[in-house]
């Protein structure tokens, strides 16, 4: 009898989870898509320059109602004049709680750059002879073709992911099916500049922000496309180095052979850094990272082609930092990512500049912290023989005592992060990709973007995984962003499957 009666408890307490089965899963979201793409239009209209102060005030009261009309709590939490906007759902003490990261501010726009009359005004396109041209959106009356894409910035990185969360929210409450775990949100308008203020915020809200887990909606998909959890992510810092030549620009005929020209010192500087393969040579700057056999085993299982990935991206070979390009996301980084010194084109000049300037940034994976990859960049600067100077310019006498004369000004950013891929949360995230997708989805240790989710981690001791919707091919960060309709589509099952589950 007692056993008969644990059977019994254990199936209806499986049904009572297993509200939402895979066809209706699939059925309820391709009927929920087109009124979610319409929604969806209105939101990446809203400009989202986390440097605008304008534009946080313009997306926070758009969310605000949002999540207000779909039966949450909300309050805006202010860290050194920064709103953040925090949600809640209907709490059960009997149930899990999950905290849901979500990004709303996009990179800065150059409108000119973009095959269209504005970012934010979302153009809906179709691929006719290898060009994206633009389509009526009363298209999405008829049959929506999933290869489609919708171009706006943050239409990938990230109101995509969030929309998704939002349609998915939408088709349970049409169903009358309440989550499985309780609901806690915060959207953060400054993630572009590493989110200054979520730190203390989080700390000073510890009990508000309390979870068993914490489920980010930001972050593009493998390259293969397939669903994709992300158990890990890059920290970031930053650098301006400048190297300081002459005191003014001098001509190039008169003082060439005498004059010593910043840019070539530069390139010395920066060739030292780096060898052909693309290794790192500044001392310690690996040190620290052992992949296991068993690591690269499952990394090695990921389905994707080196060399098939290198020429889609228009390059011949891949550095060789990793033996393939998962192990090379669990190396810190170090990236060029602008150079200055004098003119070029139109306006190119026959002068010997007075400076160069270089902008870095390595990417740093958690067992090499922020704080040291930094200190390790200044002391190789200094031991290429450079003077620091601590202002913005040389003193007359640091130019007349010093040959190699630089300033380096650094920014400390997002700090890495990674999460166990077998635990409790992980398998409940599992259960839930698997239930929609079967096993066409992947599991990556860790991602090469940044994520600022340290503070959760840290201060509430909850692990934290990235659930990746967008297309690899999505243009993140720069012109002609934009999410094929099929990941998007793809994003609100995935959210269904795992709001279903059992935790």
């Amino acid at each position: 009898m007692r056993i008969i009666l644990l059977f019994f408890l254990l199936f209806t307490t499986e049904l009572a989870f297993a509200q939402i089965s895979r066809e209706e899963i699939i059925k309820a979201s391709e009927t929920q898509l087109r009124s979610s793409l319409i929604e969806f239009r209105e939101y990446l209209s809203l400009p989202n320059n986390g440097n605008s102060p304008a534009d946080i005030v313009l997306n926070l009261d758009w969310t605000q109602k949002a999540l207000r009309e779909r039966g949450f709590q909300t309050q805006i939490l202010t860290g050194n004049g920064v709103p953040h906007l925090f949600a809640q759902g209907k709490m059960d003490p009997k149930k899990k709680t999950i905290l849901v990261y979500m990004q709303v501010d996009g990179q800065a726009v150059d409108s000119s750059a973009w095959n269209q009359e504005s970012p934010y005004i979302p153009e809906l396109m179709e691929e006719i002879e290898g060009k994206w041209e633009p389509i009526n959106w009363n298209f999405l009356d008829g049959k929506i073709n999933l290869e489609w894409k919708i171009f706006a910035r943050s239409a990938s990185d990230s109101k995509g992911p969030t929309m998704a969360f939002f349609s998915a929210l939408d088709i349970l409450q049409q169903k009358g099916i309440e989550p499985s775990v309780n609901l806690k949100l915060i959207l953060d308008f400054q993630e572009e500049i590493s989110s200054p203020e979520l730190a203390p915020l989080v700390s000073a809200n510890k009990d508000l922000f309390h979870a068993d887990g914490i489920l980010i909606l930001d972050g593009t998909r493998h390259f293969s496309n397939l669903p994709n959890l992300a158990f890990g992510a890059r920290g970031i810092v930053t650098a301006t180095i400048k190297v300081f030549g002459p005191s003014n620009n001098l001509h190039s005929g008169q003082y060439g052979n005498f004059a010593p020209n910043p840019a070539f010192q530069l390139s010395r500087l920066l060739a030292a850094m780096k060898d052909e393969s693309g290794k790192v040579l500044i001392p310690g700057f690996y040190e620290g990272v052992s992949i296991s056999e068993a690591d690269f085993k499952a990394m090695s299982e990921i389905p994707e082609d080196n060399v098939e990935m290198a020429h889609e991206m228009g390059f011949a070979e891949a550095e060789k930092v990793g033996r393939n390009y998962q192990e090379a996301l669990q190396f810190p980084s170090l990236n060029i990512r602008g150079l200055k010194s004098g003119w070029v084109g139109s306006e190119v000049r026959t002068l010997i500049p007075a400076e160069a300037v270089v902008e870095i940034d390595i990417r740093t994976v958690k067992e090499t912290p922020n704080e040291r990859q930094l200190a390790l960049l200044q002391k190789f600067i200094l031991e290429q023989g450079y003077y620091l100077i601590e202002g913005s310019e040389p003193t007359e006498e640091e130019r007349k005592s010093y040959s190699k004369i630089a300033s380096l000004k650094t920014r400390n950013g997002s700090e890495p992060f990674r999460a166990a891929m077998d635990s409790e949360f992980a398998f409940w995230l599992d259960r839930g990709m698997t239930h929609v997708f079967g096993d066409q989805y992947i599991k990556t240790r860790q991602t090469g973007g940044s994520q600022p989710m340290a503070p959760f981690i840290n201060i509430l001791g909850a692990p934290a995984v990235s659930v990746r919707i967008p297309n690899p091919d999505n243009n993140i960060h720069g012109p002609n962003e934009n999410i094929r309709i099929g990941n998007f589509l793809e994003g609100i099952q995935t959210c269904l499957g795992i709001l279903t589950q059992a935790f």
